[in-house]
C-alpha cells in the first residue's frame, strides 16, 4: 500500500487559489499538481467554509465570473483556430 502524504498549509492555499483564479476543472489541476482530486476538492470546501476567497463575491458575481472565464476560454480557443487556418492558408501555393 502506498505511504500518506502531508501538504503543507501554504501548498494548500496555494492549490485552492488555483482553483479559484484559473477557471480549470478541480481533476485537471490536481492531475497537474500530482495530488488527487478528492483531497483538492476537500480543501476548496474548507477554504469556502472558512470564509476563503470566494466568499467576497456575491453568488451573482461569482456566476458571472465563472459564465465569463468560459467565455474567455472559447473565444480564446477560436482565436488559436483562426491563427492555424490563417497559417496554412498562407502557407498554401496558389
Amino acid at each position: 500500500m502506498g505511504s500518506r502524504r502531508f501538504y503543507g498549509d501554504e501548498f494548500k492555499e496555494q492549490a485552492v487559489r488555483l482553483v479559484h483564479d484559473s477557471g480549470d476543472s478541480i481533476p485537471s489541476i490536481a492531475a497537474d499538481l500530482g495530488i488527487n482530486a478528492g483531497n483538492l476538492r476537500r480543501w476548496v470546501r474548507e477554504s469556502r467554509d472558512d470564509g476563503g476567497s470566494s466568499s467576497s463575491l456575491s453568488k451573482d458575481e461569482a456566476a458571472e465570473l465563472v459564465r465569463l472565464r468560459r467565455e474567455n476560454r472559447k473565444l480564446k480557443a477560436e482565436r488559436d483556430i483562426l491563427k492555424k487556418a490563417t497559417a496554412l492558408f498562407a502557407a498554401e501555393p496558389n
